[in-house]
């Protein structure tokens, strides 16, 4: 049998019985066994697996969304057969329990099958700073994995396991994504509990997870993300930021996606990388979005006081014990930096978060503009060689598009955007990042389910295809399909009112031949009126756009008369609600309708 498997083909697998979870774990425990990429500190034995097994026998497949899918748990994460190490051998205990996040999985079916090698503390974007040896990238073993999560990430795309989990506080779930050709999801913070987690700066510390598909990805959000009351930094998610919220899109028309300017990106010498971007920029467009430069800058500053300001002291808060019994017992890089924090102060800190504040009203601003903002997930890579030879410098340059994100309280995805050759010949793979506000996360998964699909790479360091996408029932119970005609229509005034409150373009198309179309008085801006005329009706343009009900009522207060809601006929023959307009506004009101549009009347003026 396979070993790269997403979790919907492997509960396929399971359910057509073409091989037993029995046969599938044992030969995945077996195989990492026998693994040369240092991914793994320490695995379950084949007596715990067993437990695992028996447990397994006493449910039904059907009900354990996750049943016998073999996973990856970062080593700053609990697991209770095993010890957590954090990265550092004389760190190491054993938990008393597994933490929250793992035992959700755990309840839904899912089967660790041990912990994974990281950077030191999880300090680090590089993947070469562990006693275990540095772990090696899956595509060519002399180039690095990308960290701190390395061995979570290279597990996944070697198909040891399905899915992993790693963390990510300065872009620890979404760098060694890039470089290793899957998908890594670092949602909103506090989505994913924190409890039973080693901190690296806990006021900023995110759960990841990567997979190799968007429906896995959604699945697993489901699973893991439960809210967790004893974790004082989680939050509870929100009902549009919810499962049925994942609606894979067939086009990106009517979205708008911002790119920094071109000082704004830095690739560091590497042309492949800064190519391979440029043809994802293309591509975009291709499926529809519209690019809008902008000004970077305030992300980047933001991005400095991770590591140059105070919040490095975190990172010495969550081990100080431990560091100030022998720093000597952290590997010479991590004293470094941990040691470094002993010059930061309280009023160093105040002054930073008054910094910090500053920029994410400028952040935020460009933000609630668009649907997301594209960069590179990280602007090149380096061999193992090269980031043993300077450490600090080169983990910093691949932190460039990542430290900002949770400073900004941002959701992010990392998606695979294609292959390069190395200066040694060999393949690399390199990653784009979506980023928008907190508890976008299911909008950029849907966004990011076309991108994956228009890109159709094998999963992971494997030659296995990419499968297509498993059909997503439309979310009826909780949002609703409105259809615009005019100021509301994509990249006219008030189409922010849709995209403000979650509204998703589902299709651009006409109503039936049985309406006419009014240029209303009043504005700004300019608005029409739709009024069904089945005797000299013509078919107008519409979008249909889809919106959480939730939002109905603040939608509905912002409608003048002579405009209401109500339904509409489309050219298919489908009602829909939309805008209509009272009979009377036509007295006064210029009949248009001999454009077609709203959109074609405009241009006419």
């Amino acid at each position: 049998m396979n070993s790269t498997y997403t979790i919907s083909q492997l509960r396929k697998a399971y359910l057509n019985k073409q091989f037993s979870a029995k046969q599938f774990l044992q030969q995945q425990l077996a195989a990492v066994n026998n693994d040369t990429n240092n991914c793994w500190i320490s695995l379950i034995s084949e007596q715990q697996l067993n437990h695992y097994l028996d447990a397994l026998k006493q449910q039904n497949i059907a009900d354990l969304p996750l049943y016998g899918v073999p996973f990856a748990i970062k080593d700053n994460i609990d697991l209770v057969e095993l010890p957590t190490t954090a990265g550092c051998k004389e760190y190491a205990y054993q938990p008393s329990e597994s933490a929250f996040v793992v035992q959700q999985l755990i309840a839904a079916g899912a089967v660790p099958l041990g912990k994974t090698n990281l950077d030191q503390f999880a300090t680090g974007l590089v993947g070469t700073r562990s006693p275990w040896g540095a772990v090696k990238n899956s595509f060519d073993e002399n180039y690095i994995s990308g960290g701190s999560s390395s061995g979570s990430a290279v597990s996944v795309a070697k198909g040891q396991v399905c899915f992993s989990l790693g963390t990510d506080t300065a872009g620890s779930g979404r760098v060694p994504a890039a470089l290793n050709n899957i998908l890594g999801l670092k949602a909103t913070k506090g989505l994913l509990s924190c409890s039973g987690v080693v901190p690296a700066c806990k006021s900023l510390d995110c759960v990841t997870l990567f997979a190799h598909t968007t429906d896995d990805l959604n699945l697993l959000l489901d699973v893991a993300g439960e809210y967790d009351a004893k974790d004082c930094y989680a939050r509870p998610n929100q009902a549009d930021n919810a499962k049925n919220h994942y609606q894979p899109l067939s086009e990106l028309t009517g979205l708008k996606i911002a790119v920094p300017k071109a000082e704004n990106l830095a690739f560091f010498g590497n042309a492949s990388t800064e190519q391979l971007f440029s043809e994802s920029l293309e591509q975009l467009r291709r499926l529809g979005a519209e690019l809008v430069e902008i000004d970077f800058e305030p992300f980047l500053a933001t991005a400095k006081l991770l590591y140059e300001g105070p919040w490095v002291a975190e990172r010495y808060a969550a081990i100080e014990a431990f560091f100030e019994k022998d720093p000597s017992q952290c590997l010479p890089v991590i004293q470094t930096i941990i040691g470094g924090a002993k010059q930061h102060d309280a009023v160093g800190a105040f002054k930073a978060f008054y910094q910090l504040q500053a920029y994410k009203v400028i952040c935020d601003q460009v933000v609630e503009q668009f649907d997301a903002i594209v960069t590179p997930t990280a602007g090149s890579s380096y061999t193992i060689e090269a980031v043993n030879h300077d450490p600090i410098q080169l983990n910093s340059n691949m932190g460039y598009y990542t430290n900002f994100m949770n400073l900004l309280d941002y959701s992010a995805i990392s998606v695979p955007a294609g292959f390069y050759q190395n200066p040694q010949g060999q393949q690399q793979s390199f990653g784009i990042t979506l980023f928008s506000r907190a508890y976008a996360d299911r909008r950029l998964l849907s966004m990011s389910a076309l991108i994956q699909q228009d890109n159709g790479f094998s999963l992971g360091a494997s030659k296995q295809p990419l499968p297509a996408l498993d059909a997503v029932a439309p979310c009826e119970d909780q949002m609703m399909e409105l259809a615009v005609c005019g100021a509301h229509l994509s990249g006219l005034p008030l189409n922010g009112q849709l995209t403000e409150r979650a509204g998703q373009l589902v299709k651009a198309t006409h109503s039936a031949a049985a309406y006419k179309l009014y240029a209303l008085a009043g504005g700004p801006p300019a608005r029409p009126g739709m009024i069904r005329d089945e005797q000299n009706g013509i078919a107008i343009e519409v979008e249909v756009w889809r919106l959480p009900k939730q939002h109905l009522g603040s939608f509905l207060q912002g409608i003048p008369h002579p405009l209401g809601l109500g339904k509409i006929e489309l050219a298919d023959g489908s009602w829909v609600n939309s805008f209509i307009c009272e009979g009377y506004a036509a007295a006064t009101a210029k009949d248009v309708s001999e454009f077609g549009g709203w959109r074609a009347y405009l241009a006419s003026l």
